[in-house]
Parts: C-alpha cells; structure tokens; sequence
C-alpha cells in the first residue's frame, strides 16, 4: 500500500526559504504531487512530478518559485519552496498514485488515491 508521510513543515519569515519532504512506503508510484490547503479556501494545487518521467507541473502561484524534485533510491520527493509569502500559509499535503489505470492530470486532486496528513507552513508577515 502507498502511504505518503509529510515532514519539512513550520515557521518561517516573508522571503525565506522551507523544504518539505515525503516518503512513500512503496515504489509502485507514478505520480507524486503536492497540494496545500488554507483557511477558508478550496485545495490548491501546488506541484506534482511524473514518475519514472520526471515531468514536472507547478500551480501559477508558486510557479518560479517552488521547485518538485525527487530521491528514486530512497522514495522521496522533495518541495523547495523559496521567496516565501504570508499566502503561503497552509497544511500542505502530499499526494500519490499506484500503477492504477485511466488517464490523469497532475493538477487534478481526484487523481490521487494515496494522501498524507499533511504538514503546516506559516509564514510570517
């Protein structure tokens, strides 16, 4: 079974820089994507990479800033999240699929059978 554990999170000032982490239990994945949660607003979607493709997709708010990469050998994916901003504040949650069939989208969270519990970021103003 894929399950997705989130560690990085916390606390960090406008313009700072966090790195979150997942890891997955199994290496049956093909997608592997981020998506955030805040207060009174809908998931968004973050970032998500291809796997073993390493396509990568970012939402338009974090584009240019936010970086989606990934440890083969060790099940990681990583989220550099860099110039941060207060409407960055979120749970952000990692997400996972297996080898099911059908066709997907990166940016679309139903895609997504396997959910961490996610792992808060606040940045301070």
């Amino acid at each position: 079974q894929v399950q997705p554990v989130e560690s990085g999170g916390g606390l960090v000032q406008t313009g700072g820089s966090l790195t979150l982490s997942c890891a997955v239990s199994e290496r049956t994945v093909t997608l592997m994507g981020w998506f955030r949660r805040a207060p009174g607003k809908e998931r968004e979607f973050v970032a998500a990479i291809g796997w073993p493709s390493s396509v990568t997709d970012y939402g338009d708010s974090v584009r240019g800033r936010f970086t989606i990469s990934r440890d083969n050998a060790k099940n990681l994916v990583f989220l550099q999240m860099n110039t941060l901003k207060p409407e960055d504040t979120a749970v952000y949650l990692c997400a996972a699929r297996g080898r099911e069939s059908g066709a997907y989208s990166y940016n679309n969270p139903s895609d997504y059978p396997y959910w961490g519990r996610g792992t808060q970021v606040t940045v301070s103003s």
